[in-house]
């Protein structure tokens, strides 16, 4: 601020300029790891549990990552999303208590145990299952160690010593009684239907489990011919003549499914036709002078697929004809069948078939695909068992005998195309061709699935529940939407809509998965009986007390030690009339259940067993809220969350999704090393996380460029505040305007930002900060206030003011910012106040006072603002120019036609405020050569110098300047120097 001049002092030590040691370079990467540390030593999380006791509690149940790799940046997103959460809601005042999981069964980790048995050239299958269960387990417990690390790297706060885990013995025990609780209840039953199934991995998998990619699969037109009219009189007529020869033609891309095939449906709002082949291209498969019925809109591109050149509709075809009809499996008759297919196939009406693609009919497998399997129900199907659990045909199966469908590593097998070629000789091909379309993949393997029917265990969600918590429905769908209606607030919103569509659609719950990891299905079946039998399950409280105590004792794995059957049933019934079942349950119930073993039943759970918030990417509508919602419907009669919120995924700077093979993936230690897990943070709560995120090179950087700012503004605090003292302070009814501007601010800034982390909307919150950081304070405050704390006196009641408000302003931005960066707050905080045991994070958000709001002010000052731009853009043209150097050689003319405006200019003063060292304020009309904002009409700058010398010490041009006692000063300089 001082002049080097030979003709005057030098008055740079005069000059109260900011003092601070904190760096502007934050070197967060290599600083971060030592507040990890401080926190660790000073038990930060103890702490805050011990200070809010008898607070209002806040419960955010952490959804279960599995272990068994390090973190992606999703990761890095959620857990910062909720620690986000869990700060900031301590310091509006909570108890808010977080304790991390994770998922340690299922296929994910059985899977990497697997590989390293091929690699090894070993078979699971020839290890002992519990020494195999202690291998997942020792590789999950691996895991946890590591990404435990990997999420305290990112600040995250929490329960680390003392995790939750569904491998711990009483998880497993809890996971174990609450599956018994269906048993009991009588929903649990076993079936035989189509699941999805994994031919790679050999189990079913939930939805959740399941992905779809784009695949190109075989599509055929198959013929099934008419071989009988049935009862229907109509039906008759349609067989005269040449209608005699017709076949009913269906389209599928699942060639495979042929030999499964018990019936063809259709649709009786669906108009169709009796057509004649008339000519033919080379290679047609159709012939001329066949007759097949197709629906109307549909049989041009058929025709054309079937590389038929002309035809002709001879009539309609009513559903009352069709409904008469009786059909030839296509492979009845054919060599080698050996009579396999020499049944009837019916034709049955079908409320699934649409005349949307294919034929307007559609082949039905009921063992292979959901629509099959109902209509089956509904009209008595068989289902057929021709398909193993590797993806081949049975091996006695005529033809096709052992032909594999997907291969061991993903692949497609011959049995698609053995099929074609049969319905080739049979002649019932009508066309073929190939389709890319999306279809569903194991999320593990990667490999394409299959519907596969085979006999699981399930819930039925549908069934009346008597047992005593019916307030929110009798049936666990009916309570899962009535929870989903009226007892869980969603953020966004849409997640109420989505969740509800899979509830009311969703069928029954597949449970069982025949694996090794996991929680078994603790259950016996009475040998001989079969599942509808009363007696089919063993239900006895006192058999499943022991199992709970079993397990509780020594884990699960004590399932499938030798004898265990005869030590449970010992006593209560005979061992022999029993079987046990093996399965393991879907890991999806054990996360569903984590609510039973967390929040009812840990010291630092929830007193009513409900969690305040879930928080998850939006898949986990099918996943995780879905069976925890299903799970707590059944056992506890209502949803056991109060809150969901959703984020969606992470993408690449071009909005691709991220993907190894595309070298677009970016880590979240990657950005760490480079940029510290601040920036990381900074990057989530400037985003809109309820849709997907970009994420990369150029937005890190300005996230990075929005931190320097903010840490220039904490920075400049910290120097302007050096030396405070309480003995400063400034009553708010004694400041001038401007600083009780700011506390107004202040006040309307702390109901936003208590409103915002309430809502959970840190995007709004981070803005609203940023805003008053870099535009009323650096920008404005801090700008006009720098002469008054550099160069009035320490006793200054404007630099008292100023002090003090910046005082009250480090204690809000610290505390409203440190949910947020965790690791700079804590620097910025402990750079004021350092202390063994200082932390901002054990702080609340203070109080703001109400009477701090004063609107008529804040009114007055918007005006002044705006007023203040015209001239600072009057004074840029100036400077721009090289007229002037600095805007204090100024002393504008300023033209004002507002009177209102005019008064409320003349009541401040407004050259300090546009940090000029003189300005005029009239009302007189601007002349021609005024400079004028376009956004601030009414007013008009004419540039003139200042009159008078610079003084030396605050560099202001005044005409007294020279006249004091301290050479080359002004009056204000002179009487601070004494």
């Amino acid at each position: 601020m001082c002049a080097d001049t030979t003709t005057a002092p030098d008055y740079k030590d005069t000059v109260f300029l900011p003092e601070t040691d904190f760096p502007m370079r934050a070197g967060l990467p290599q600083r971060e790891p030592e507040w990890l540390d401080r926190w660790a030593r000073i038990g930060i999380y103890d702490r805050l549990r011990e200070k809010a006791a008898g607070r209002p509690p806040f419960t955010l149940h952490d959804g279960p990552p599995y272990a068994n790799g390090h973190l992606h940046i999703g990761h890095a997103l959620n857990k910062i999303l909720k620690d986000f959460i869990v700060r900031s809601q301590q310091m509006l005042g909570r108890d808010a208590r977080y304790v991390p999981g994770w998922d340690c069964h299922g296929l994910p980790i059985e899977w990497k145990i697997e590989e390293q048995y091929r690699a090894k050239g070993l078979n699971k299958d020839d290890v002992d299952v519990v020494a195999f269960r202690q291998e997942c387990r020792k590789f999950a417990e691996g895991w946890i160690d590591i990404q435990r690390e990997e999420f305290k790297r990112l600040g995250v706060t929490g329960n680390w010593a003392d995790p939750y885990l569904t491998m711990d013995f009483h998880a497993e025990a809890v996971i174990a009684d609450e599956f018994m609780k269906f048993l009991m209840n009588g929903t649990l039953y076993q079936g035989s239907k189509p699941v999805m199934w994994s031919p790679v991995e050999k189990t079913a998998l939930a939805e959740a489990e399941v992905e779809y990619h784009d695949h190109t699969s075989h599509q055929i037109w198959v013929k099934f011919p008419v071989v009988a009219a049935g009862a229907f009189p109509d039906a008759e007529a349609c067989l005269h003549t040449e209608a005699l020869a017709a076949s009913v033609v269906i389209w599928t891309t699942t060639p495979w499914t042929i030999p499964q095939n018990r019936a063809v449906a259709y649709s009786p709002e669906i108009a169709y036709g009796l057509y004649r082949v008339e000519a033919v291209a080379e290679n047609s498969s159709a012939k001329v002078g066949e007759t097949v019925i197709l629906a109307d809109m549909l049989a041009e591109g058929i025709f054309k697929s079937a590389r038929v050149e002309g035809f002709a509709r001879v009539r309609g075809v009513s559903a009352g004809e069709l409904g008469g009809l009786v059909l030839a499996h296509p492979f009845r008759g054919l060599e080698g069948s050996a009579g396999e297919w020499d049944f009837d196939v019916p034709m049955l009406p079908g409320d699934h078939v649409t005349e949307d693609a294919g034929t307007g009919f559609v082949h039905t497998a009921p063992s292979h695909g959901d629509d099959d399997y109902q209509l089956g129900l509904k009209f008595n199907l068989p289902m057929t068992y021709n398909v193993l659990e590797d993806g081949s045909y049975r091996p006695d199966l005529p033809i096709f005998g052992g032909q594999v469908i997907i291969t061991p590593e993903g692949k497609e097998g011959p049995a698609n195309v053995e099929v074609i070629k049969a319905l080739a000789r049979s002649g019932a091909l009508l066309a073929k061709g190939k389709l890319k379309h999306s279809y569903p993949h194991s999320w593990r393997s990667k490999a394409p699935l299959i519907y596969r029917n085979t006999p699981q265990w399930f819930v039925a969600i549908d069934a009346l529940l008597n047992d005593g918590m019916g307030e929110h429905g009798d049936t666990i769908r009916a309570r899962a939407l009535r929870s989903i209606e009226e007892l869980v607030k969603f953020t966004p919103v849409s997640g109420r809509n989505r969740l509800h569509s899979m509830m009311e659609a969703r069928p029954d719950w597949v449970l069982s998965r025949q694996r090794a990891w996991g929680v078994p299905l603790t259950c016996f079946v009475k040998k001989g009986a079969k599942p509808t039998d009363p007696d089919f399950l063993l239900k006895d409280p006192a058999v499943n007390a022991r199992i709970t105590a079993a397990f509780e004792e020594n884990g699960a794995d004590v399932w499938y030690v030798q004898g265990f059957k005869d030590q449970i049933l010992q006593g209560l019934h005979d061992p022999s009339d029993y079987e046990q079942i093996y399965d393991v349950l879907d890991v999806w119930f054990d996360s569903g259940s984590t609510h039973a073993f967390v929040l009812r039943d840990r010291p630092d759970g929830s007193a009513d067993g409900l969690a305040d918030l879930y928080l998850e990417g939006t898949d986990q509508h099918r996943g995780w809220f879905h069976s925890s919602m299903l799970q707590a419907c059944g056992t506890k009669g209502r949803a056991p969350y109060r809150g969901v919120l959703t984020h969606g995924f992470t993408l690449d700077e071009k909005g691709m999704k991220m993907s190894k093979s595309l070298g677009n993936t970016v880590a979240p230690q990657q950005v760490i090393d480079e940029y510290g897990a601040d920036i990381l943070r900074l990057w989530v709560a400037q985003s809109d996380f309820t849709v997907d995120l970009r994420i990369g090179k150029e937005i890190l950087k300005g996230t990075a460029d929005s931190y320097r700012r903010l840490r220039n503004t904490m920075r400049y605090m910290l120097g302007a505040l050096s030396g405070f003292t309480d003995a400063e302070r400034v009553a708010p009814a004694e400041m001038p305007e401007l600083e009780r501007w700011v506390l107004h601010r202040l006040a309307e800034l702390d109901t936003e930002v208590r409103r915002g982390y309430a809502a959970y909307d840190f995007q709004g919150v981070f803005q609203k900060l940023f805003t008053f950081c870099t535009s009323d304070l650096s920008a404005f405050y801090f700008d006009i206030r720098k002469d008054a704390l550099y160069c009035d006196g320490p006793a200054s009641l404007r630099r008292r003011a100023a002090r003090t408000v910046m005082d009250l302003v480090f204690h809000r931005l610290t505390t409203w910012l440190a949910p947020i960066l965790v690791f700079t707050m804590e620097d910025v905080w402990l750079s004021r106040f350092p202390g063994a045991d200082s932390s901002v994070h054990l702080l609340d958000i203070p109080e703001t006072p109400a009477d701090w709001r004063d609107e008529p002010l804040a009114a007055k000052w918007a005006t002044i603002r705006q007023v203040r731009r015209a001239v600072t853009a009057a004074l840029e043209v100036q400077r721009t120019a090289k007229v002037i150097g600095a805007s204090l050689e100024a002393a504008p003319v300023v033209h004002v036609a507002e009177p209102e405006v005019l008064a409320a200019l003349k009541s401040v003063n407004f050259a300090e405020i546009c940090i000029t060292s003189d300005l005029q304020l009239t009302g007189d009309p601007e002349p021609t050569e005024a400079f004028r904002l376009p956004e601030v009409p009414g007013v008009g700058v004419v540039f003139e110098r200042a009159e008078g010398e610079k003084c030396e010490r605050c560099w202001q041009y005044l005409p007294d300047v020279g006249s004091h006692a301290h050479p080359g000063t002004c009056a204000r300089c002179n009487q601070v120097l004494g």
